[in-house]
């Protein structure tokens, strides 16, 4: 059975674990509580490894505390239990992030090779259908992944992807990185998957490329077909400007000029 216990924070070990990002502010925050009443104990292997808990082991380094309570397993777990461990403690915390809850659940299904969904849910204590959209980006391409990973799109969104074809999803993506609503997006992949072309409209579309570079097209209830229009002008333009032997600004300042003169 589990014993509880005070340890000196030289005796804790930190291992891999499914939190994968930590703010300083909010270690402070939680070090100054933690410093008032340890609500909860870390688990912890016997050898002292950190099962769950990093977040307030890492709270009480940063504010100079010497021991915490924790609570050590009576005998050494696996590796898929101690993910298991890490996220059923943290899938309800809205700290989490959904690409940390995906990454999590995508290596529980790589440990456990002879798992279902269902298998999965069972041990998170979660339905089978949030499985099957904490396991959606894996379906999606990895510009979507990314996109999860930076915090520009969730969970929900990426389910909405995921029943695209890959080849299909980059259209989706823009539309979501220019503002289109959850809605505007299942909306959008409903109609693709029927054969229908998407009319979801959008303002303002931000297309970020590679090499850190982003373009801006912003407009009268601009689709993707006004976007695509729009870049291929504009691109012939640049060429021209190149060719004539201008500069970026004063490119920039030419485009203004004509679209003033209409």
């Amino acid at each position: 059975m589990p014993q509880l216990a005070m340890k000196s924070l030289s005796w804790f070990q930190t291992n891999p674990q499914v939190r994968k990002q930590f703010d300083e502010e909010e270690l402070r925050r939680l070090g100054a509580s933690l410093k008032v009443k340890q609500l909860q104990p870390v688990l912890c292997q016997p050898d002292g490894t950190i099962i769950a808990g990093e977040r307030r082991y890492r709270a009480a380094m940063l504010v100079g505390m010497i021991h915490l309570e924790a609570k050590i397993a009576d005998e050494q777990l696996s590796e898929s239990e101690i993910r298991i461990w890490q996220l059923t403690e943290n899938m309800q915390r809205e700290d989490l992030s959904g690409y940390e809850k995906w990454m999590g659940c995508a290596e529980l299904m790589c440990m456990n090779p002879g798992w279902s969904q269902r298998d999965l849910a069972e041990q998170l204590h979660v339905s089978e259908s949030m499985i099957v959209r904490l396991l959606s980006p894996s379906k999606c391409s990895g510009e979507w992944q990314d996109a999860l990973k930076n915090g520009e799109v969730g969970i929900s969104d990426c389910y909405a992807a995921s029943k695209l074809p890959l080849a299909e999803q980059p259209g989706l993506l823009a539309l979501k990185l220019s503002g289109a609503s959850r809605d505007a997006i299942e909306s959008a992949g409903r109609k693709s998957r029927n054969g229908h072309a998407s009319v979801v409209r959008a303002s303002r579309i931000k297309c970020l490329l590679t090499g850190g570079v982003s373009i801006v097209a912003s407009g009268d209830a601009l689709s993707l077909d006004d976007l695509i229009e729009a870049l291929a002008e504009a691109g012939k333009e640049a060429r021209k400007a190149r060719d004539q032997g201008l500069d970026a600004r004063t490119f920039q300042a030419i485009l203004r000029d004509k679209a003033k003169a209409g």
